[in-house]
Parts: C-alpha cells; structure tokens; sequence
C-alpha cells in the first residue's frame, strides 16, 4: 500500500519542501515624519519588519521592495547598516528590487543587498548630496517685519534663511556636503565593486532608467520580484511580506473613527507632505 504524503495537505508555510523568502517593504522618503500615517522610513520604523524576516526559519533568501527617493544620510546608513549586520548574523544573501525609483538615500537602501534587481521603468542612482531652501530676508523686510534673532557663538544662525547669504556660511555648508558624498561613494564602490562601470559620472548626482542601470553597473538585471524569485527557487517559492507597522489602526483605537482626519494634521506634517511629494517629482514621479 503507496504511503500517502500527509505534507501536501498543509498550508503551504508548513510544508518543509516550499522553499521560502521573506520580502520586507521599504517604501517612502527616508527620514521624513510621517504625516497622517503615510510611510517613512528610519531604523525605528523599520527595525522590527528587518528583524521578524531574517528570523523567519528556513528561510533561501531575504528580498527587499525598495521605492524610495532618499532623504537623510543618516537614517540612510543606519538601515543600511542595519540589513548588513543582519545579513551577515543569518548568513543569508539579500536581493533588491526596485519599483519605481531607489535614488539617493534610496539607492543606498538597495546597495545593502548582495544583488539589485530594476524594472527597465525604474529609476536608480542620483548618488549625491543636496541641501534646499528659501531666502526670506527680502521678503520680511517688504513686509515691514523686524526679527529679532540672540545667540551665544557667531555662527549659531549659519544659513538662516531670513538673512542675506553669506560666503563663508555657503563653504561651510559645501564642504559639509563633500563630506558626505565622499563617504556615499565609497559605500557605494565597496558594494557593487567591479560591477561598476560608468566611471565618476555615476556619483555626479545624475540618475537612470532600468536598462541604462544595469549597463552601468547600478543594477545587475531587469526584472520584478515574483518572476525572478520563482526563476531562482522554483514556481513554489513562499513569498512572505514584512512591512513597517501602520499607525492608522492605533489613531483609530485612540481617537475613534469619527474624527476627522484633517484635526490630526499640524504645520510641520503639512510642510512634510510638500516636501516629501517635491522629493517624488524631482525624479518626474
């Protein structure tokens, strides 16, 4: 009498023979407060998504969706660093796919995985560093306002925006940034190594489509993730997605359904907002 397999009869996340890959979400500007809920990411936001996906036992790979226009350096570097330690603690490779766009702090998110993968739509690269803001001193000025500004350190109101520019606070701001391109470089080079092939053009601050990408050593092919894992372990791959923790069900616990939403919004969520969706456009998003 044929033995029957009692395996097959199980949801497939209990069956030994499905080979499966955890896929976490990192979707949203870098660093930004997340207004009304809407995604941003930092370490805090996404520590606990990281950390529940390399756990996930039996595990072939840990896959990363990425769309993300950048935005601080720091939060950056620090989920980057983050995937790395991670990566290295489980032993399993790590594999990028990009959706829309994985530029700037974006593009340093997927440099963390051994392998980027780009659909010829996306945009990658912009590896640079940029400071924006308004010069408001002639407009207060028309508007008869006096501002009154006291300080302990003379350069403690360097690039105040309601003041005249001045050459020296500029420089300070420059070489800030070349400080910081630099080492965004030299990240960049120690994890895509020989693969790179567009010279010091890649690190002016310009970006590309797909294709382009991966001739350019940015990326290593064209694909999406659902294709390409199931080419690499099989049609029965378990993908599992990990995403950050969503704070509309608890603002709904604590304020209940009837408020409205826009009395949860302030000045600095609004002025996020702008800033995030200018963030977007820049790349023609």
């Amino acid at each position: 009498m044929p033995l029957v397999d009692f395996r097959s009869w199980l949801p497939r996340r209990f069956r030994g023979d499905v080979p499966v890959v955890p896929l976490v979400r990192l979707s949203g500007a870098i660093g930004m407060p997340a207004a009304l809920g809407r995604g941003s990411l930092s370490l805090s936001s996404i520590d606990g998504a990281l950390k529940k996906a390399f756990s996930v036992s039996g595990a072939k790979a840990v896959a990363l969706a990425i769309n993300s226009p950048g935005g601080s350096p720091v939060q950056s570097h620090l989920i980057f660093r983050r995937i790395r330690q991670l990566a290295e603690e489980k032993k399993l490779p790590v594999i990028a796919y990009v959706e829309d766009i994985a530029a700037s702090g974006g593009y340093m998110l997927a440099s963390a995985a051994d392998e980027i993968v780009a659909d010829r739509s996306s945009i990658l690269g912009s590896i640079g560093v940029v400071s924006a803001s308004f010069g408001l001193d002639k407009a207060i000025g028309r508007l008869g306002i006096d501002r009154r500004v006291y300080t302990a350190g003379t350069r403690k109101v360097t690039l105040d925006p309601f003041q005249p520019e001045n050459g020296e606070d500029i420089e300070h701001l420059k070489t800030l940034q070349r400080d910081i391109h630099a080492f965004f470089i030299e990240l960049v080079k120690d994890r895509r190594g020989a693969r790179l092939t567009g010279g010091e053009e890649l690190f002016s601050g310009l970006y590309w489509a797909g294709e382009r990408s991966v001739a350019l050593g940015l990326a290593d092919r064209i694909g999406t993730a659902h294709d390409d894992l199931a080419a690499r372990f099989g049609d029965k791959v378990d993908i599992r997605l990990f995403e950050p923790g969503r704070s509309g069900f608890l603002r709904r616990r604590l304020f209940g359904s009837a408020v409205d939403a826009t009395t949860l919004v302030d000045f600095d969520n609004i002025l996020a907002t702008i800033e995030r969706r200018s963030m977007y456009s820049r790349y023609g998003l």
